[in-house]
């Protein structure tokens, strides 16, 4: 089986909810592939948004690149539809003034269809995801 990005848009996957939406930002710079673009939150917390991977894949690995997001709490679901989610990251990022945040989760149990990810809270108004890329394989399509 073939390793990929799971994330991409380029391999099938979506945003499909994003709590809040800039026009020079939208949620689908997370997984364009393109390391300059990006989604920014427009204030208030906590904001959210939901990837759907259009089947079903195992999550190895999943690396974050943001900036000023302090907690970020991720879920999973392996419905059809985006709902019955459980919890199954929550962390604490450290803050690195001027830099992205280069978060790197190696994932337990990572079957999903849907991923949901919440920023609980930032170290300032605004936040930033620049990337959401997931390293695994692809288990099965939705049928």
């Amino acid at each position: 089986m073939r390793r990929v990005d799971l994330c991409l848009s380029t391999e099938g996957s979506e945003v499909v909810l994003a709590t809040s939406s800039d026009d020079k930002h939208p949620p689908e710079n997370m997984i364009d592939g393109n390391p300059e673009t990006f989604w920014t939150t427009t204030g208030m917390f906590p904001q959210e948004f939901i990837i759907c991977f259009h089947k079903h894949v195992k999550i190895e690995k999943l690396i974050i690149q943001s900036y000023l997001v302090q907690t970020l709490r991720i879920e999973k679901s392996t419905s059809k539809e985006p709902a019955g989610f459980e919890l199954w990251v929550e962390k604490d990022l450290v803050h690195t003034e001027g830099q992205l945040q280069n978060e790197e989760i190696v994932a337990r149990d990572g079957y999903a269809t849907y991923l949901r990810f919440i920023i609980v809270s930032a170290f300032d108004h605004f936040a930033s995801v620049h990337s959401i890329s997931a390293e695994g394989i692809v288990v099965s399509s939705l049928s």
